[in-house]
Order: C-alpha cells, then structure tokens, then sequence
C-alpha cells in the first residue's frame, strides 16, 4: 500500500475509499478475496467460492473489478476470467450492482457487496442478459471441477487465494442487496402471465342531423315546380282552343 499512496493523492475521495476497502480486505476469507494490482488502484483482482448447493459447488472463479475514477458515486464493472457456464469471460458482465445499472447503484456499496453479490446472483437464471451463458448443469458441475487448478497470469494459481477464515457476517444493508437480487431472480423465474388482447367496442352509428329549414325549402320549390307545370299546361290548352275556333269558323 505504500507503493499506491506515494503513486495516487490520497486526499481524493475515491482513492480514500479505495485505500481503506483494501485494508478492509486485506485478509482473505474462505468465501472471497480481493486486493488491487500493485500498479494500479482502480483495477483489482478476485477471487470467489462457489455457493454450496449450487451447480457451482465446490468452483473457485477468479476475476477482475474495473472502478472508475469517480468511485463509490459511479459503480464497478465485473469480469470474470474463469470458464464456469454462468458469465461469459472476459467482458463485462450485466449485474444490478455494475457498471450496467448505475441507476441502481449505491454509494454505500463496495467492493464486498459487489463479491457477495456476485455470489448470490450465480445460480439465478441467465434470461439473455450482457455477459450471460445458460450451460446445463452437467456443465458448469464439470467447469467447477476443473476450476480449482485454474491460474491467473497476474495472480497465478487462485485456489490458494482463499483462506479457511470466516467472512465478515452480512450487515443489514447487504442483507437487503442480496434479498433484491434474489427476488429478481425469483421474478425472471416466472413466466408472465400473456398480455389479454385489447377489446374494441363497435362506434355507434352517427345519426345524420336533419335541418327542417333546408327541408321546408325543398317542400316550397317543389310546389312552385308544380304551379309552374299546372300554368303551362293550362296555357298551352287554351291556346290549342283558340287556333280550333278559328278554323271551325272559316
């Protein structure tokens, strides 16, 4: 830690933090381990056990913590290195406590929530998310096998990482992470009930407004037509009349 305070401002908030999360890790448990690169505070190395009673029983998998600058007010991204048939390695994996989901993210987190969840958040469902794998679990039991003789290039052999010491019991606040994830994962679990489709009343018919005023002047020119037929005709007759007489006389 020596090396890190002469090379970052330890007056900087993230730094601060950081600094003091790694004292607080400084000694591995049988659970997790995690510490930074010697050469770089904002990257850090893990490693986790398995959960007991899981397809991953008995795996130890090892990754990598990225933090940015801006640490604990923006999250983590997580990476895991080890094959295991849950998380694709080597990308950054999509989790409500990471770098995928700053909405979610609390600054009173830290890197041991982040572990813990990690932890919890294994045996849920992949249901496509970023970064996920859905292996069966003949595969990820053979994966967890053979993941205890995996070694990291900066790390080397991470089976040793772990210690038989017992974590730190879970506060409160870490209680309710991990119950918030176990309920998403119960809730992607379920199948959502289908969407019932969307009903259409028929539109009453529109009823055309009749105007008595437009009525009553076509009743008007209908008679006008009419007297005008009755003149001529009756005109006509009386003319037919005359032009008679006249030839009756000669």
């Amino acid at each position: 830690m020596s090396d890190i305070s002469d090379k970052y401002n330890i007056k900087c908030p993230s730094v601060k933090r950081l600094m003091r999360e790694a004292i607080e890790l400084a000694e591995a448990t049988e659970e997790y381990c995690a510490r930074p690169l010697e050469d770089n505070l904002f990257e850090w190395h893990f490693t986790v056990r398995g959960p007991p009673g899981t397809d991953f029983e008995g795996g130890i998998y090892h990754g990598r913590i990225l933090l940015p600058k801006e640490y604990p007010m923006h999250p983590p991204h997580i990476i895991l290195l080890t094959p295991n048939g849950r998380f694709e390695v080597n990308k950054k994996i999509c989790l409500s406590i990471s770098g995928y989901h700053p909405e979610t993210w609390q600054p009173s987190w830290s890197i041991r929530t982040a572990l813990l969840a990690l932890i919890a958040f294994m045996p849920s469902p992949a249901e496509g998310t970023i970064g996920a794998l859905d292996y069966s679990p003949a595969e990820r039991k053979t994966l967890a096998k053979k993941s205890a003789s995996w070694a990291c290039a900066k790390c080397g052999e991470i089976a040793p990482l772990l210690s038989s010491n017992a974590a730190e019991p879970i506060t409160e606040e870490e209680k309710s992470v991990l119950n918030q994830i176990a309920f998403k994962g119960e809730e992607e679990q379920t199948p959502k009930p289908p969407e019932p489709e969307p009903t259409y009343e028929p539109e009453p018919p529109i009823l055309e407004s009749v105007d008595s005023s437009t009525t009553f002047l076509d009743q008007i020119l209908e008679i006008i037509v009419a007297l005008l037929v009755g003149a001529i005709a009756i005109f006509i007759y009386r003319r037919w009349n005359s032009y008679a007489a006249i030839d009756t006389d000669l």
